[in-house]
């Protein structure tokens, strides 16, 4: 059987300090949890996709908006479920006030017969590297640390 494989978008931005861009998963497994449970934008892809591609497709999906800007690649990553996560660094700029999510059907409540639509993301927000670090799973945060690398080489 394949790996699953997921692409996203690392959104960020420079304010006072850099700030990353993240969402919340929809639905009612996630709605309680926020710290560890917010992630980059991202979605899986079939074999033989240009990742990147997947990515900015996948960002468009989950926020309703595309993203203009230099995309840089960063390692990919591996969650503790097994799935490998390849990501891009972007510096551009969205309102997370202001996402607009597809939309996924699951029975709920469990064996209730009933389906419900939630939304794929039900949040957005920026946050800045040390609160990034608190909300985002645990799998993903060193995406966080390969863009402040990337961003100390580039200003080098």
């Amino acid at each position: 059987m394949a790996r699953k494989t997921s692409a996203g978008l690392l959104l960020y931005r420079r304010r006072s300090e850099l700030e990353v861009f993240l969402v919340h998963p929809g639905g009612p497994f996630w709605a309680k949890k926020d710290l560890g449970a917010w992630s980059i934008p991202k979605g899986e892809f079939e074999e033989g996709e240009d990742p990147l591609k997947a990515a900015e497709r996948e960002f468009t999906e989950e926020t309703g908006f595309t993203v203009e800007g230099e995309s840089r690649a960063l390692n990919p990553v591996k969650q503790s479920g097994g799935k490998i996560v390849h990501a891009w660094a972007v510096e551009a700029d969205c309102d997370a006030d202001k996402i607009k999510s597809n939309t996924f059907e699951l029975q709920w409540p469990p064996k209730s017969g009933r389906m419900q639509s939630f939304p794929e993301v039900d949040r957005a927000a920026w946050f800045p590297i040390d609160q990034a670090r608190k909300h985002m799973l645990s799998g993903q945060t060193n995406f966080l640390d390969q863009l402040l690398a990337l961003i100390d080489s580039v200003s080098r």
